[in-house]
């Protein structure tokens, strides 16, 4: 029973809305913010964009839109080993609509290419329509299984630890600190933005966090065309 209990006492300190659900068979019905802010804000860096650095590897989520509705976000990170492991997010992109994404591709895949990007990821949206204007600069576009619910979720154990270091954006910070969080009495999350909010860049946010820190399945589950 000691080890059972250690368990759970370890799932509680990690996520201890998830752990409640799941382990001590609490049912919830009502919403339930996704992370404090103290948190989000202990992890945001001194750097609103980083430069590109020679010998870097770097990665990239586009959360794309059709130009009327939502908006279209970019993020980049890069991951480090010394002194200790973490993602910094170097920089983020956000046009709000109106706007013609082809000239917002255009605008993306130059900061992608000043970053060595030739691949970048993003959700199923658009099919072709969005691939292609990224494809004329040389750069595919992966689509990444994961819904972004999971994305936030795979997120928040490296923002609990301190393991990312995010930009100075009052609108990223924002939208992070503004998602709401239901959890099933199995534990299943769902994560989404708030009735008449948004979510678009910190869902570009954490689709490249879970890329390149490898938490989750997000790299891995990609569809490879």
């Amino acid at each position: 029973m000691h080890g059972i209990g250690s368990a759970i006492d370890r799932a509680l300190e990690k996520d201890r809305t998830r752990a409640t659900a799941e382990y001590l068979a609490e049912f919830r019905t009502d919403v339930e913010g996704f992370v404090a802010l103290e948190v989000v804000e202990s992890c945001v860096g001194d750097h609103r964009e980083m430069l590109p650095v020679a010998g870097v590897s770097y990665r990239a989520f586009v959360d794309p839109s059709g130009g009327s509705e939502d908006a279209m976000t970019l993020a980049i990170a890069h991951k480090t080993t010394t002194p200790d492991e973490r993602v910094i997010v170097d920089a983020v992109r956000e046009v709000r609509p109106p706007f013609s994404p082809s000239a917002v591709v255009d605008d993306f895949a130059a900061l992608l290419q000043r970053y060595r990007i030739s691949k970048v990821v993003g959700d199923h949206y658009g099919g072709e329509f969005v691939k292609e204007p990224f494809r004329r600069h040389g750069i595919s576009y992966e689509v990444c299984k994961q819904p972004k619910s999971d994305l936030f979720r795979d997120m928040l154990p490296l923002l609990n630890a301190g393991h990312i270091s995010l930009p100075r954006h009052d609108r990223l910070i924002a939208q992070i600190v503004g998602l709401e969080r239901r959890v099933s009495r199995a534990g299943r999350d769902s994560i989404d933005h708030a009735p008449g909010a948004h979510d678009d860049i910190a869902n570009a946010v954490s689709g490249v966090v879970s890329a390149i820190s490898g938490v989750g399945s997000a790299w891995m589950n990609l569809i490879w065309d």
